[in-house]
């Protein structure tokens, strides 16, 4: 049912006039909860023309006709519509490159003929820099404002302050004289609601109203998110980066990174942190940004007009995402290289630079943490590592690569039971049960009722002389004259043991609610969780190694570099080493990751041991599915997205992919100067591809060039309302010259400027392999397959990615094998010497399955269907 809506959604695709009609965005469907069918999405049938890198194209908007009939060019004026393209489709790459081209060499031939055309010059050239500058201004001051908003309505849960309501607990005690250094926490002016509506501060009393409080501020939270992001913008769910992977790869989804998605997101990831749900908001953080960055490329036509140039400025936005979140820009310029970005010249890295480093140079003016950093969690750690040590680091990564094969699996599989399921028709309730479970676990163990963010900060923090933490309760050594920086490896005391045993079971509830979180419909983050998980599992292993260290300092492999009282191991880095290796293992991330890590840490000598642990954590995932979670949710989503990092290793032939296969309709196709404007609105209507092959007649069969659907329906329609003696009957031309037709005829429209004269083409024996690299490095959206020049079929997008399915299920496709297809195509000629008649141009006339074959004439499936 989800399929059919998103199929009928822009347009009834057998409604000629309805193609150019446009949908608002309160209109557009939850894309994270569409699964985008194969078999139903327009994109099936897509035919639009791509052309060669280093081809000349004529597909210009409305542009010129280099014809020496004028009389008859009667679309010489650029028409509005044209080459532009309809939602839930794909962008032609190659169209885009060379319309951006020849922008540029317009305007650098008139930049010398006025000053006015000068400055248009500077302004086009200036114009990326003023946009990114924009996007990373935007994305420093939302990140700022929903980090203190988070914080605030975090601590809303457990009480408020009387003397300035803005404040959150920390800063409400930050001016209070009454406070003492074991209980920094407490102060007058901090109220909790018990204190406030029984008048309690200690007892069952008080301890059972605080807890009724919490749930209740959790489930409000919640519940108002949820609200929100159905009613206003059901694309605000979410991470957003599958969508954004997705729509950096050419695919149009109106409305994903519109005005309303980015207000109702802002809001709602600060609605849904604060409920205390198991999310983060960093991955949502770069949904925000590339909103900013999609909304100021509409100031500049440079951007505005050109969807891949768009795709640059959106490149740059997330690099500003991941820079204000993490407080990485090095690390945001990587992680945009790496895993959302398809198409990544030199320029827009030095733009995502750019962008990067004014978002965190803004987040920085904000200080929302008050510590002066750009994170809550920022660590600096000053004793080494040993050698021994790679070891409980490689299990740490080890660990975290089975984490991330686990809740792939599981995560995968509980959100396609959502979708399959009564159950997902109820997001709301989803919402409330997952928050009502996770406030009511969360709430009796400390460390789960934190917010995320400062547990990992708890967890990542050194035992220091100034620490209180019951991670940090030590037996200290009596004879201790002074407070030093290096505290030497003590025993654990009873707080410790506690700890350890609240941390275990705040392990589970994390691992298990994660999986449960991870898509619902409010904005919902997996970094945090991600590496929070890591963080317990490294710190538990951390004090384990300290505690060994401490009591077998003379085993081989503490003897020579542990002495007695020496300061050797460090669990916080331990802590950090998990998160870094449980985040690489859900997302694969692997040198964006640990720079990231190594931005957070501020120490260049512990790079060796995230190395190890991220690369060992990435070939354990890979060991049980190579594809990351993102990965594994746009394929669940069905979006038309082929990922580079996918190896194609079979033998299979573009013939095997192509349609139209055995027993398809035929395929359809145009002929450039025998077919009327009846018989073009004919095939329009009683089809639903979205272009077609035009040849140059029944008799030859050569292809000329492609003609896209939409195209062609407002050509027509234009030349309808703008031209007169354009009628029904009329002649339509794709040629460059008009053939000579009776003095009675009709005028005749000349439909050469909207014609792609170099679609991509490959031979019918052309490996797949071959052609899989051709879609992913020119980001095609079809090439034709021909033999000898005349068009057997079409290969999409879509074609490759069930083609792809198909092989990974160890499915046989439905084309016969490779062998079976050698010297199967007809000739241009048949035995006779005569051209090969087709039906509807393209349709081979009956031949006796029983025949035998030979080597002049054999033909392509086992009907009469080509």
């Amino acid at each position: 049912m989800e399929s059919e809506q998103l199929f009928h959604r822009g347009y009834y695709r057998n409604s000629y006039n309805s193609i150019t009609s446009a949908s608002s965005d309160e209109e557009l469907l939850d894309g994270a909860g569409v699964i985008m069918d194969f078999q139903t999405s327009e994109d099936d049938n897509l035919l639009d023309g791509d052309t060669a890198v280093g081809t000349h194209y004529t597909m210009t908007n409305g542009g010129s006709i280099n014809s020496s009939t004028h009389l008859l060019d009667l679309l010489d004026e650029p028409i509005p519509g044209v080459g532009t393209y309809d939602d839930f489709h794909t962008i032609d790459w190659v169209r885009e490159k060379c319309k951006d081209r020849e922008r540029h060499r317009r305007i650098n031939s008139k930049k010398k003929e006025s000053a006015w055309e000068m400055t248009k010059s500077l302004y086009d050239a200036w114009s990326g820099w003023l946009v990114v500058t924009l996007t990373g201004l935007a994305s420093g001051a939302l990140a700022g404002l929903i980090d203190i908003a988070a914080d605030w309505m975090t601590d809303l849960k457990e009480g408020i302050c009387l003397s300035a309501l803005w404040y959150n607990h920390e800063q409400c005690c930050w001016g209070s004289n009454e406070t003492t250094f074991e209980e920094r926490d407490k102060c007058p002016q901090w109220k909790t609601w018990a204190e406030l509506i029984i008048g309690q501060a200690e007892g069952p009393g008080s301890y059972i109203m605080n807890y009724i409080m919490y749930i209740f501020w959790a489930l409000s939270f919640a519940f108002l998110a949820v609200s929100l992001v159905k009613v206003f913008a059901p694309y605000a769910c979410g991470s957003g980066i599958p969508e954004i992977k997705t729509i950096l790869s050419g695919f149009i989804i109106r409305g994903y990174l519109g005005k309303w998605t980015l207000m109702i997101k802002t809001i709602t990831l600060v609605l849904a942190v604060a409920s205390g749900l198991s999310l983060g908001k960093e991955g949502p953080l770069v949904h925000v940004a590339c909103c900013c960055g999609n909304i100021f490329s509409y100031l500049f036509p440079k951007y505005s007009t050109n969807e891949a140039k768009k795709r640059e400025v959106l490149s740059a936005a997330s690099a500003a995402g991941v820079s204000v979140a993490f407080g990485a820009p090095i690390g945001g310029v990587l992680f945009s290289l790496e895993e959302v970005s398809y198409y990544f010249p030199l320029k827009t890295l030095w733009r995502s630079f750019f962008a990067a480093l004014v978002a965190a140079f803004v987040l920085r003016s904000i200080n929302p943490f008050g510590n002066s950093r750009l994170v809550l969690f920022y660590v600096e750690y000053h004793t080494p590592w040993y050698l021994f040590e790679l070891f409980p680091f490689i299990l740490l990564g080890v660990f975290g690569g089975l984490w991330g094969a686990f809740f792939i699996r599981a995560n995968i599989a509980w959100c396609r039971r959502r979708k399959s399921t009564r159950f997902g028709k109820y997001p709301v309730l989803e919402v409330i049960v997952v928050a009502a479970i996770t406030a009511v676990i969360a709430f009796p163990n400390p460390y789960t009722r934190l917010n995320t963010s400062e547990l990992i900060k708890e967890l990542f923090t050194d035992c220091g002389p100034l620490e209180s933490s019951s991670l940090c309760d030590y037996r200290n050594d009596m004879n201790a004259s002074k407070i030093v920086d290096d505290i030497p490896d003590r025993p654990a005391g009873l707080g410790v043991y506690s700890a350890i045993w609240q941390l275990c079971l705040a392990l589970i509830f994390k691992i298990i609610m994660t999986v449960f979180t991870f898509g619902i419909k409010v904005p919902s983050g997996l970094f945090i969780p991600s590496m929070a998980i890591g963080a317990i599992a490294g710190r538990i292993v951390g004090i384990a190694v300290e505690q060994l260290a401490y009591y077998h300092h003379d085993w081989f492999i503490f003897k020579e570099w542990c002495e007695v009282g020496a300061d050797c191991i460090t669990p916080g880095l331990y802590a950090m080493v998990g998160a870094a290796a449980c985040l690489g293992g859900v997302t694969r991330m692997t040198v964006s990751l640990v720079v990231i890590v190594f931005e957070l840490t501020g120490g260049l000598e512990y790079i060796v041991p995230l190395m190890a642990a991220v690369m060992t954590s990435k070939w354990v995932g890979d060991a049980f599915g190579r594809e990351g979670i993102y990965e594994a949710h746009i394929r669940l989503n069905g979006y038309p997205f082929l990922d580079a990092k996918e190896e194609f290793t079979h033998t299979t032939l573009a013939a095997d992919v192509m349609r139209p296969r055995r027993n398809d309709p035929p395929l359809a196709v145009l002929t450039q100067d025998n077919m009327t404007v009846d018989d073009i609105e004919n095939m329009i209507n009683e089809t639903s591809y979205n272009g077609f092959p035009v040849i140059m007649s029944k008799e030859s069969q050569r292809l000329v060039g492609f003609a896209l659907r939409r195209d062609l329906t407002i050509a027509i329609e234009s030349a309808r309302k703008k031209q007169e003696g354009i009628v029904g009957s009329s002649r339509v031309c794709f040629a460059q010259h008009t053939p000579s037709l009776p003095a009675e005829s009709p005028r005749p429209l000349k439909l050469r400027s909207i014609l792609d004269m170099s679609p991509f083409t490959v031979t019918d024996h052309t490996p797949m392999e071959i052609v899989v690299d051709i879609f992913r490095k020119l980001g095609l959206r079809q090439c034709l397959v021909t033999h000898n020049g005349i068009v057997l079929g079409i290969i999409t997008k879509k074609n490759i990615l069930e083609h792809l399915e198909q092989l990974k299920q160890h499915v046989e496709p439905l084309a016969p094998p490779w062998h079976y297809n050698k010297k199967r195509y007809p000739p241009s000629y048949g035995p006779d010497g005569k051209p090969r008649p087709r039906f509807n141009n393209v349709q081979l006339n009956p031949i006796d399955e029983e025949r035998e074959e030979t080597e002049e004439e054999v033909h392509l499936l086992n009907s009469t269907t080509l």
